[in-house]
């Protein structure tokens, strides 16, 4: 943390890692819905498109905090030698407006991300004690990251055991320290692994399915983080079709995912097939066992506030230092 007397706390995305682990996210997400927070109620997000990228904005309030979220997307910064995504998160109290703190913003969006699939799918992947084989279509900072939360989340209650990184091109894959194998997108070794998996995430920027549904286990969960747009997908209308799906708000999924809005369209699921997230987190709906789970996430700004109020409230003195 750095900070100037007087001035607003700055947490770099070191503070972020080392404030708040990827299962403190997760519970408090967990907390955030168990205690009344509504999804629903999201404040909406603004793209501002600019000259050289856009804006993205995303506003929330929930109980004593509000924040906003602001990145920005320049595609020509990787020629440069900078990151695509830059921004940062700025932390208010609710009553006053008062800034808080400022936080490093894709830091917060990593950490956040995985965090949100795991809350919304616990006690599923918490069933059962046996092995976990994981297989992450995408081996990029957001798959890895899945990993490291399913990792963190589960330690205690399951061991994970095989990861198999699937991929378009393996030869592109520098770090595979936690990864058991890596292998190419479509090939044979893709799709055994993708059907002997408990746990299915895909993170990647595909327009299209990535594999066959009937390829998934019955007992499986599959995550799908990376599509963002209603006429992409990155799974298949099949597996919708024999899976409960869960998303963080119906509204929001019938909008913005096309995972879902396709399914949709096509017929394979309906509107009042979707289960919220929140329903799942509180026990009003209980997932099947006979059958896959998906979870389709959109990114939703109150996330990313329940995330940094866990990370700034970690340093305790913070809403003190930040109101005088």
């Amino acid at each position: 943390m750095t900070a100037q007397p007087g001035a607003i706390p700055y947490l770099t995305a070191d503070d972020v890692r080392q404030r708040l682990a990827p299962a403190g996210a997760v519970e408090a997400l967990r907390e955030a819905l168990r205690a009344g927070l509504r999804p629903e109620a999201d404040h909406a997000r603004i793209a501002e498109p600019l000259t050289n990228g856009e804006l993205l904005l995303m506003p929330a309030e929930a109980g004593a905090d509000a924040g906003i979220k602001v990145l920005s997307l320049a595609p020509g910064n990787p020629a440069r030698g900078l990151a695509r995504i830059q921004g940062v998160y700025l932390l208010f109290d609710a009553e006053t407006l008062t800034p808080r703190c400022l936080i490093d913003g894709p830091a917060l969006t990593d950490l956040r991300t995985p965090a949100v699939s795991v809350a919304a799918t616990l006690d599923v992947l918490r069933g059962t004690s046996a092995p976990l084989d994981v297989v992450l279509h995408g081996a990029g900072h957001q798959g890895l990251g899945h990993l490291d939360t399913l990792r963190d989340a589960l330690a205690g209650y399951r061991p994970l055991g095989t990861v198999t990184a699937v991929v378009r091109r393996p030869d592109r894959v520098t770090s595979r320290g936690d990864l058991t194998r890596v292998v190419g997108a479509g090939s044979a070794e893709a799709d055994r692994a993708t059907a002997a998996a408990g746990v299915i995430v895909c993170a990647t920027t595909a327009r299209e399915p990535l594999f066959d549904g009937a390829l998934v286990r019955d007992d499986a969960v599959v995550i799908a983080v990376g599509s963002h747009e209603p006429d992409a997908r990155e799974l298949p209308a099949d597996l919708l079709s024999r899976a409960a799906v869960v998303v963080e708000d119906v509204a929001t999924a019938l909008r913005e995912c096309g995972d879902v809005v396709l399914a949709v369209g096509e017929g394979a699921v309906s509107a009042t097939d979707l289960v919220p997230m929140a329903d799942v987190v509180t026990g009003r709906v209980s997932l099947p066992a006979d059958r896959p789970v998906v979870f389709k996430s959109s990114g939703m700004s109150w996330e990313d506030l329940v995330v940094a109020t866990a990370v700034a409230g970690a340093l305790g003195v913070m809403r003190r230092a930040a109101t005088r």
